[in-house]
């Protein structure tokens, strides 16, 4: 006669590759952090990568940040956009602050129309991270406004009433 088999006394965890996102970021983040020893930049990558694909949003900013430093991946600009992106349209502040400096950034290198387009999603990401009290946010898009006509700053503005965390928004630039 055939017997299920005794339940163990204590729950087996699964593999941590086989975890939820968040179990996945807190071993990126000890990885990042040397685990007591040296970093291990690129399995700090992996698992954020494993976590990120998840909606992580630490996650995903993290591997932004690691990709635009070079740190465990090769340096991608166009990756670090991509990732801090998914983490600011998820909400999260410090990927705001940061993809509103890339814009930023990269609206001194452009033609007059995009570099118009760049400094009113960059006022927009500036205006979302300083909501939440992100560091130098509120600094950041007021000095942005010197260089912004009263139309661009209205569109901003509108753009930062429209945005709702985790749904696809406005450009990014």
């Amino acid at each position: 006669m055939f017997s299920r088999s005794p339940k163990p006394a204590v729950p087996v965890a699964p593999a941590p590759d086989q975890a939820d996102a968040e179990v996945q970021f807190n071993l990126g983040l000890k990885f990042a952090s040397g685990l007591g020893a040296v970093p291990d930049y690129g399995q700090a990558a992996e698992w954020y990568r494993k976590a990120a694909a998840q909606s992580h949003p630490l996650a995903q900013y993290n591997l932004g940040m690691m990709y635009a430093r070079g740190q465990g991946v090769t340096p991608d600009a166009g990756a670090a956009k991509m990732w801090l992106g998914k983490a600011a349209q998820l909400g999260d502040p410090g990927a705001q602050y940061n993809l509103g400096e890339r814009l930023h950034r990269a609206s001194y290198d452009e033609l007059p129309a995009v570099a118009a387009e760049s400094r009113i999603e960059a006022y927009k990401w500036y205006r979302l991270a300083a909501g939440q009290g992100y560091q130098n946010s509120e600094n950041a898009y007021t000095t942005l406004t010197l260089n912004m006509t009263r139309a661009d700053v209205t569109d901003g503005i509108e753009r930062v009433a429209a945005f709702v965390p985790g749904k696809t928004n406005a450009p990014t630039g």
